[in-house]
């Protein structure tokens, strides 16, 4: 290691032990933190393979993997430095060079993590990809994201048949004709040499967003603001060594590289996942047990079906316990703290940063915020009528103190990419209000508020209500055009098991509703239905508002199976 990458690596281990030792003390973290240096930084290299090299941390546990069979399996840090090394030596022979950007779309199986850091320790840059994708959106990844390789299990290569382009075709666990066979890279060489430097600005990731509201973007990410960047979400998880930390994310997605990569090898704790094909909430609880997992992350869809199981039979909670994703219901934190005695710590970030705002170990929890900002994190509520500073506004952050977490920026799009970054801040289209002690509570996506009789409705608010009925399971809230008040809130509900979606179950739960909001926030229309969702898991709001539009074009009518208060 020349003298730079050593300096770099000295700089990014004092900024974690900073954060370690000031693990619960949040004002002196937040006020004396700054982000490392970073010049020239591998994480894969410097970082993961200095640990394995270790006698003592190079044994311990890094990847555990649950299959829904029962079995398992997991590798030691020493153990997937050697076979990252032997799959970076096998990839470099069949043509992959720093630069290349490769499509890895498997599930939750060890060649995933393989080829992630053979990636890296080659300096190329990786574009994940969900299972889920179809040959539509394979060809956008290949043309938009410029991908010269792709590294798919054998299962879903045929996905790849009409996708055109000239592009090396690695499958693993079953290779069809004409594809390389991803086993072969085990008779490779351990011994790994670097063909030239890896430098913190170098791109690694390109992330295809979700695509709530329009078009996926291209989210941008270096070897320094998603390797180093999560130093904020090891704070805010408080993750140490030897910690077993599961994170159930669908691999493709920022927040599976978030809590299921880079902050618990950060913090040199194990990764356990859940190779499932369907979630079941009494699979995970046993899991949580069985494993003796002390640290557990879970996006509010999950937590929301887990509390509809017995919380209260898992023996050994977790110690740490945190949300991520969308904001969490204060319902939801309520029933894991009645069972589990600890309360569930929100956390608030996007695929274009790490965590910006969370409720760190050892800090109140105020039920509904998303806490206070991250170290590192200078955050801003911008009212977007003036552009000014206010107590609720967009949920911005001060690129005069631009951290290490931020994205890039959108790849080959410059509109979109001044628009995020207008007026000196980087805007992350959230809305939020601070109260006097610094804590953010989460109102909506900016283009999901709306206007009933002229009053400013939040969708989140109103769905945070309505899950606190016993028929509720989820819910989502939208604005129904009313001739009168120009909109009026509207549910779309999907009931808890054993309640039927009928007439009686509709009056309840508006009633319900009536009886815990302001009068100006009354929930006027109720519709039992699946709500739409990304293939990441967040909900549709912009189908649900089409939907609506098309629904109520006769304002005189009354659709079928709507209900009303």
């Amino acid at each position: 290691m020349n003298q730079s990458a050593a300096s770099s690596l000295a700089n990014f281990y004092a900024a974690r032990e900073f954060l370690a030792a000031h693990r619960e003390d949040y004002d002196t973290a937040y006020r004396d933190f700054r982000w490392p240096e970073i010049d020239e930084f591998n994480f894969a290299l410097d970082h993961f393979d200095a640990v394995a090299a270790d006698p003592e941390r190079g044994a311990a546990r890094a990847l555990w993997i649950v299959e829904q069979d029962g079995s398992e399996a997991h590798w030691s840090f020493a153990e997937l430095a050697d076979r990252s090394n032997r799959v970076a030596n096998w990839l470099r022979s069949h043509g992959v060079r720093r630069g290349d950007r490769i499509i890895l779309m498997l599930g939750n199986q060890v060649e995933l993590w393989e080829t992630l850091l053979a990636a890296m320790k080659l300096g190329a840059v990786v574009i994940p990809a969900t299972t889920l994708l179809t040959a539509s959106d394979l060809r956008d990844r290949i043309d938009r994201g410029g991908a010269r390789h792709v590294v798919v299990g054998g299962a879903d290569a045929g996905k790849f048949d009409d996708v055109e382009g000239d592009y090396t075709r690695v499958a693993v666990r079953g290779a069809p004709e004409g594809w390389l066979d991803y086993a072969d890279a085990a008779a490779a060489s351990a011994d790994f040499t670097p063909d030239g430097v890896t430098r913190g600005s170098d791109t690694l990731l390109l992330y295809f967003t979700s695509g709530t509201t329009a078009k996926p973007k291209l989210v941008e990410h270096t070897h320094a603001s998603y390797p180093v960047g999560h130093l904020s979400t090891v704070y805010w998880i408080g993750l140490q060594p030897g910690d077993v930390h599961l994170n159930i994310s669908s691999p493709g997605w920022a927040k599976h590289a978030w809590s299921n990569v880079f902050a618990p090898w950060i913090a040199e704790s194990c990764v356990l996942v859940m190779n499932y094909a369907k979630f079941d909430a009494e699979s995970v609880l046993g899991v949580l047990d069985r494993c003796g997992v002390t640290s557990f992350c879970a996006p509010p869809t999950v937590w929301r079906m887990l509390i509809q199981a017995d919380l209260s039979s898992l023996a050994n909670p977790p110690s740490k316990v945190v949300g991520a994703g969308e904001p969490l219901n204060p319902e939801v934190i309520e029933q894991v703290e009645k069972a589990w005695g600890i309360r569930i710590r929100d956390g608030f970030g996007q695929t274009e940063t790490t965590v910006q705002i969370g409720n760190p170990p050892g800090q109140p929890v105020k039920p509904g915020s998303m806490g206070r900002p991250i170290p590192g994190y200078p955050i801003v509520l911008v009212d977007p009528a003036t552009g000014a500073p206010a107590d609720e506004g967009e949920i911005c952050i001060d690129l005069a103190q631009r951290p290490l977490g931020l994205m890039v920026g959108y790849s080959g799009d410059a509109e979109r990419n001044a628009e995020a970054m207008a007026g000196g801040y980087y805007h992350t289209g959230d809305v939020g209000s601070r109260d006097a002690d610094g804590y953010i509570t989460y109102v909506g996506r900016s283009d999901d508020v709306f206007k009933a009789s002229d009053y400013r409705i939040s969708p989140f608010e109103l769905e945070s209500v309505l899950i606190e009925h016993p028929a509720v399971a989820e819910a989502a809230v939208v604005p129904s055009p009313d001739p009168v008040r120009l909109a009026v809130p509207k549910a779309y509900v999907v009931l808890a098991a054993g309640h039927e979606p009928t007439e009686e179950t509709a009056r309840a739960i508006l009633e319900f509703a009536r009886d815990n909001l302001a009068p100006y926030k009354r929930i006027r229309r109720l519709e039992f239905a699946p709500l739409p969702k990304t293939i990441s898991g967040k909900i549709r709001r912009v189908e649900l508002r089409g939907r609506e539009a098309e629904l109520h074009a006769d304002a005189t009518a009354t659709p079928s199976g709507e209900f009303t208060l």
